[in-house]
C-alpha cells in the first residue's frame, strides 16, 4: 500500500476551510465531484465515530458512492476519516486533513494512507481537484 500527499494554501481562516468538509450543504459542491457531475446524496454524521455517504451522478455512468467514518474530529486543525469507493475497491484507506494557520490565510496538507498502488495517481488527481474546488467554493 502507498501514501500521498497533497498540499493547499487558501486565503481563508482554518475554521472555514475545516467547517466545509463537515458541512453537507457545502461539502456537496465540492467534495467527490466534478464540474460536469452533481451530488445527490450527501449525508454527513460530524462526530467521530459518525459516517458519511457522498453519491456523485455523472452523466452516462452509474453513480459513484464514497464512504467513511470519522476517527478523529479536531476543529479547526485536523480531520481523521476513512474512506472508500466500494463499487470499484473493497479498501477502506485512510484520509488525515492537517490545517495550520498562515497569516491571515492557512494551509491544509491531506494525506491518504493504504492506497492500493494501482490507485495512487488517480487519488493524487482526485484530490488536487477536490481542493482546487474548495478553494472555488470558499471564495
Amino acid at each position: 500500500m502507498a501514501e500521498l500527499t497533497v498540499t493547499r494554501r487558501y486565503d481563508f481562516p482554518p475554521e472555514k476551510v475545516f467547517d466545509a468538509w463537515l458541512d453537507p450543504a457545502v461539502a456537496r459542491r465540492f467534495l467527490f465531484t466534478t464540474s460536469k457531475s452533481e451530488v445527490v446524496v450527501c449525508e454527513i454524521d460530524a462526530r467521530v465515530g459518525g459516517r458519511f455517504n457522498i453519491v456523485d451522478r455523472r452523466e452516462g455512468q452509474e453513480d459513484i458512492v464514497h464512504v467513511g467514518e470519522y476517527l478523529e474530529i479536531a476543529r479547526p486543525r485536523r480531520l481523521v476519516f476513512t474512506f472508500g469507493v466500494p463499487q470499484f475497491d473493497p479498501t477502506m484507506t485512510r484520509v488525515t486533513i492537517d490545517i495550520r494557520r498562515e497569516g491571515a490565510g492557512c494551509e491544509l496538507v491531506l494525506t491518504h494512507d493504504d492506497v492500493p498502488p494501482e490507485w495512487v495517481e488517480q487519488d493524487r488527481e482526485g484530490w488536487t481537484m477536490i481542493l482546487e474546488s474548495l478553494s472555488r467554493e470558499l471564495a
